[in-house]
């Protein structure tokens, strides 16, 4: 596939700096496993812990555990700062996977969020905010770890919020079934 034959990620004449809530992935260059590994709570690396690419255990020390790496640290980190960083928006809810990077961004007007005041750099689109996140954690790392664009979904409804806030909550759960799966949330 042509470089310009790539579909494009974004949905055709939306205004992705309209207030809402954005669920994203972001994933890592070649899906390189720079930011952690999932392992069973013995240790043992779920990649080496499957059978047919279903995780297979024999206990509660099997439920899998997410071991950080230093990327992840300073990913953790930058999500973080932007919070108290960019005005018009918050990142809710993430998980940092292996490979990638799973959040909800909600974007909005007030300057006011969970009762707190927000520093003064508006935020103008998701895209701005992962732009600023991939540039700052690369600046940190020392090289880009990152795979270019990003996936979205907007979330539309309260009902599809929960589902998403549950699939990040159980995605180190699901790792083991899903390396071999890479879709998306759906």
């Amino acid at each position: 596939m042509e470089l310009n034959d790539r579909k494009p990620n974004r949905l055709k004449n939306y205004d992705y700096s309209s207030n809402g809530l954005y669920f994203v992935t972001i994933c890592t260059k070649d899906r390189v496993q720079y930011l952690s590994e999932i392992t069973t709570g013995n240790g043992e690396l779920i990649e080496n812990y499957t059978e047919h690419g279903n995780f297979v255990g024999d206990g509660v020390l099997d439920v899998p555990q997410i071991k950080l790496t230093e990327y992840r640290r300073i990913l953790d980190q930058q999500i973080i700062e932007m919070n108290s960083i960019y005005k018009n928006s918050q990142v809710i809810k993430y998980v940092i996977m292996p490979d990638h990077l799973r959040m909800i961004i909600y974007l909005f007007d007030d300057e006011m969020v969970l009762g707190t005041s927000r520093a003064a750099f508006p935020t103008k689109s998701v895209s701005q905010i992962i732009n600023a996140l991939k540039s700052i954690s690369t600046k940190q790392i020392g090289f880009s770890i990152w795979q270019k664009s990003f996936h979205d979904h907007i979330i539309r409804s309260e009902a599809e919020l929960r589902e998403i806030w549950q699939y990040i909550d159980n995605n180190p759960i699901n790792w083991a079934n899903d390396i071999y799966n890479q879709n998306s949330w759906r």
